[in-house]
């Protein structure tokens, strides 16, 4: 079986997985609902937008499920921390995704022009809240998230809602919208039919352009403007979870240093530029399928970004360096580990599997004719 040190490595890796997992998966059904408005001018192309994502939504959620879960069982502390942290934000995500069900059912309950147009509000909310949030915490989690330990190892958290939201932080929101902006017109020209697909394509032409600016300002900014954190005195790799066993201090130009180390790295950005620029091309050439890939290894990109940029940091404290949680000293112990990695090598691919067999059997794109020859069984 593997040590303590190479599982607390599987599961860095497996925790990247299941986020880009959300953000793919779950993501272009936040992007529709954030185009829902510019994409659809009538009620029926606004039925043929919703009903792309309606058969999917659900499972799609399974990875945001399944994320939260491996959080909770591999990396204690971090959910401790992050969620008690992000409380007040969290509650704001939460509360969009239980308004989206809400919207997705009783829109089309009546036939009334007012009714279907407030839920139509409440899903393009649903969409934009979760994306902005989630980008938002990604911000601070470069920045640093204002918590700290005392000598029994209890949380202390001296941040508040508005400051998460600092021009940075804000920053990565606008970067998280405008990728899943991309990934949900992308998933709107290959589903959709008709003026729907149309203005979707428009959309994505703009928003690949507009997403790889934001991403490349926000990269300099963390090269120039953002301290980022060291390890000055390195844990035990395979010894016990304590946060306090360590020295950090804060550099300008760390978040650098896995890049300069080790090159292969630099894959993640270059591919998550190539990628964004590429999209829009295939558009163009007719593939949208190709296009919708294209956006979804984007998004992947974005993220390793991230994770690769702060690694061993999973959360680093602006109040004491020495409290941030890194790879080393903030995971389950090794045999609540092994047995989470054996139940996740069983049940993963069953997952993915019927994931991919669900989508096949949908593949066909949901057109006006349908949508009217089922209007009372659709969303």
């Amino acid at each position: 079986m593997f040590d303590y040190e190479a599982m607390r490595l599987i599961w860095w890796a497996l925790l990247g997985i299941l986020l880009i997992g959300i953000a793919v998966m779950d993501g272009f059904d936040l992007g529709v609902a954030i185009l829902l408005p510019y994409v659809a001018r009538s009620d029926v192309e606004r039925r043929i937008a919703i009903n792309t994502v309606g058969p999917v939504w659900e499972g799609n959620q399974v990875w945001l499920i399944l994320g939260g879960g491996a959080i909770f069982a591999a990396w204690p502390i971090l959910y401790a921390t992050a969620f008690s942290g992000f409380y007040l934000a969290m509650f704001l995500v939460l509360a969009a995704l239980i308004l989206r069900p809400v919207a997705f059912k009783f829109r089309s309950k009546l036939e009334n022009a007012r009714w279907r147009a407030i839920w139509d509000a409440a899903l393009f909310v649903s969409g934009l809240v979760p994306a902005l949030i989630f980008g938002v915490a990604f911000g601070n989690v470069i920045l640093g998230v204002p918590f700290r330990f005392d000598d029994s190892l209890r949380m202390t958290y001296e941040g508040n809602l508005l400051g998460l939201l600092n021009p940075f932080a804000l920053l990565s929101g606008l970067v998280s919208v405008g990728m899943l902006t991309l990934h949900g017109a992308n998933y709107l020209s290959l589903k959709a039919s008709g003026p729907v697909t149309q203005r979707a394509a428009q959309i994505a032409r703009l928003a690949a352009p507009i997403t790889i600016g934001l991403f490349v300002i926000a990269g300099i900014w963390v090269a120039l403007g953002v301290e980022g954190y060291a390890l000055t005195q390195q844990p035990a790799y395979d010894g016990p979870s304590n946060p306090l066993a360590k020295l950090v201090t804060r550099q300008a130009g760390a978040w650098l240093t896995n890049y300069r180390s080790f090159p292969w790295t630099m894959a993640a950005p270059v591919a998550a530029i190539v990628m964004l620029a590429v999209s829009p091309l295939l558009l163009r050439a007719r593939h949208a399928g190709l296009a919708f890939i294209a956006s979804g290894v984007a998004i992947a990109g974005i993220i390793a970004t991230a994770g690769l940029s702060i690694f061993p940091f999973m959360l680093p404290s602006s109040l004491d360096p020495r409290a941030s949680l890194t790879v080393w000293d903030a995971s389950s112990s090794l045999l609540t580990l092994r047995i989470m990695l054996f139940v996740t090598v069983v049940f993963l691919p069953i997952i993915i599997l019927y994931t991919a067999w669900v989508y096949r059997v949908l593949r066909e794109p949901i057109t006006q004719a349908f949508v009217e020859g089922n209007a009372k069984s659709l969303y």
